[in-house]
């Protein structure tokens, strides 16, 4: 049986059953952040004691580029207004309720471990993800509420761990190096033929790895068992000698593999590209490959 929150040790995320959750929503310091995609599934009904915070806050243009984070300056004032403490627990959780649910992908499943990360990218240090989110605290017929809580405004003290993640020109220094694994978060169709962007296909030397196969198939925010995670990614065969690079389309889907191979897994050397495929193909000359095969 496992203990929660989980994994122990010192890591920065860990994740939480809904029991745990019931069983410690009064608890004195502990901060929970609903972060559905729609600030009207929030309204609707939320887990007690639950302040909302979107996500869209966290990234804006830069230099043209569409979703780059936001400087530490512009952040701090949200996390101040949203009562956090970088020391003190943050559960987060999200869902695809009914006004979150659309064909554009809001609510499919991104928004905790994108939460999760970000926060601990800006210096939080002690973060909770839901397991399940509220999907499966509704199905156990967990208690909802339409009341907002008390929230006093902090003073968060914004740390950039710049370890956490590469910037475009790191990425390309590294990505070929014989002790650098790349992996691709996007769904595999994407891998192999491109989607959205002006270039088809993944960026060269990368491995495909799509986000939601870590997941369970009918709740896109609950793990599969720790047999099923490390059987997928032990067939990569990652030494220890290897840092992981991760990136996706935007760098969200990429928040999902990080969080679950460095903090779940144990994998710690291991960063995001933030800027991801969107990045590098705003590039002309950058290469790209289609097809299974990562060359």
């Amino acid at each position: 049986m496992k203990t929660y929150p989980h994994p122990s040790g010192d890591g920065k995320v860990k994740w939480i059953s809904t029991e745990w959750l019931a069983q410690h929503i009064d608890d004195k310091g502990l901060t929970i952040l609903d972060v559905q995609p729609n600030i009207h599934d929030y309204i609707m009904g939320h887990i007690p004691n639950a302040i909302y915070l979107n996500e869209g806050l966290l990234r804006s243009a830069w230099k043209g580029l569409p979703a780059m984070y936001v400087p530490p300056e512009s952040i701090k004032p949200v996390l101040d207004r949203t009562g956090l403490d970088p020391n003190k627990p943050t559960v987060i959780y999200s869902g695809a309720g009914r006004y979150s649910k659309c064909t554009a992908g809001l609510g499919e499943g991104l928004e905790q471990p994108m939460m999760a990360y970000s926060l601990a990218r800006f210096g939080h240090n002690k973060l909770y993800i839901l397991d399940g989110g509220i999907e499966k605290w509704k199905e156990e017929g967990q208690e909802l509420t339409k009341v907002y809580p008390e929230c006093k405004e902090s003073d968060f003290k914004v740390e950039v761990q710049k370890d956490y993640f590469v910037t475009y020109d790191e990425f390309r220094a590294m990505k070929d190096r014989k002790d650098v694994v790349v992996f691709d978060a996007r769904p595999t169709d994407i891998y192999e033929q491109g989607g959205l962007w002006p270039k088809l296909g993944h960026i060269p030397g990368a491995f495909s790895l799509p986000w939601r196969s870590l997941m369970t198939k009918d709740n896109a925010r609950l793990l599969k068992s720790d047999e099923e995670l490390k059987e997928i990614v032990g067939k990569f065969e990652i030494t220890p000698d290897k840092t992981l690079l991760i990136y996706c389309g935007t760098g969200r889907e990429a928040t999902n593999e990080f969080c679950i191979l460095k903090w779940y897994l144990g994998y710690d050397k291991i960063k995001i590209f933030e800027g991801s495929f969107t990045e590098w193909a705003s590039h002309q000359d950058n290469p790209t490959v289609t097809g299974s095969k990562p060359y």
